[in-house]
């Protein structure tokens, strides 16, 4: 591996962000003590200029919103993942100086569903239509048979998801946020929307519900995962930001990701925001 690279999150706002807590511990424990993990607000209009500005020492990028999109006209090439639903993540920086955009949260979930027992569910429910909801479609493609059930506001909103799930192999049928309690008894749910916003379905969750994926962290848990996990199974947003993060470790470094002590340091990181301050 190279002795002296760097690498970065992008995002606006990007100063909640656990990425580079993720990936300098990461560092730490492959012995890469040259490398840095910085942060940068950066939004759509100041991204050519940013991508501009590096030199042969950048290794690679992290994206949050609102460039997932932005990035990709920016680009040399796409992976087919990135390709299916339009959003990068990931840029890797090749030896030729080429912009290469992958992305590992389609894979990231899977892999953060996997490690909580679900491999393979009959139906599903996604609550939201943004660009995770979107993710969320292309991961159940690839583990789940039957339909997916989407609860959205808005007619514009319900037939993209449609959409998404004619692109994506996924019979998707659409339905109104008002019902959205009836989403509680899928076997899988994803929850896709922003803080708040899913808090009063927690007194819906049933006695014996199936799996619960909320994409948040920060705060952690939601009203409805706390709800949950007393009675079934939940897959946090932290499970997804770290087998994402772990993907684009391996990715930048070439070496093994330690998944065990990435996700301690975002742990001990959220704990940390979440205690009160002295008195």
């Amino acid at each position: 591996m190279p002795d002296d690279r760097r690498a970065a999150v992008l995002g606006s706002p990007i100063a909640h962000s656990l990425s580079p807590v993720l990936h300098r511990s990461a560092y730490a424990k492959l012995g890469l003590t040259g490398w840095r993990y910085d942060r940068y607000e950066v939004d759509e209009a100041g991204l050519p200029a940013f991508l501009q500005g590096l030199d042969r020492d950048w290794a690679g990028l992290s994206l949050t919103m609102p460039l997932k999109r932005a990035i990709i006209p920016l680009l040399d090439e796409i992976t087919q993942t990135a390709a299916s639903v339009e959003a990068v993540n990931t840029v890797l920086f090749t030896e030729e100086g080429r912009r290469v955009g992958e992305n590992t949260d389609i894979p990231g979930m899977i892999a953060a569903m996997r490690e909580r027992g679900v491999e393979r569910v009959e139906r599903a429910a996604v609550l939201g239509a943004g660009a995770t909801a979107s993710s969320a479609l292309a991961a159940l493609a690839r583990i789940q048979v039957g339909e997916v059930t989407a609860y959205v506001r808005g007619a514009a909103r319900a037939t993209e998801m449609r959409q998404w799930g004619e692109r994506l192999g996924v019979r998707v049928r659409t339905a109104d946020w008002a019902d959205a309690a009836e989403a509680m008894s899928a076997p899988l749910v994803f929850a896709t929307t922003p803080a708040g916003s899913t808090d009063a379905l927690a007194a819906a969750v049933p006695e014996r519900p199936g799996a619960l994926f909320d994409v948040l962290y920060d705060p952690w848990p939601t009203a409805l995962a706390a709800a949950w996990s007393a009675r079934g199974a939940v897959v946090g947003g932290l499970d997804l930001l770290v087998h994402q993060a772990v993907l684009q470790v391996e990715r930048m470094t070439g070496g093994a990701a330690p998944l065990a002590a990435m996700r301690e340091a975002g742990e001990a990181a959220l704990a940390a925001r979440q205690r009160p301050p002295a008195p």
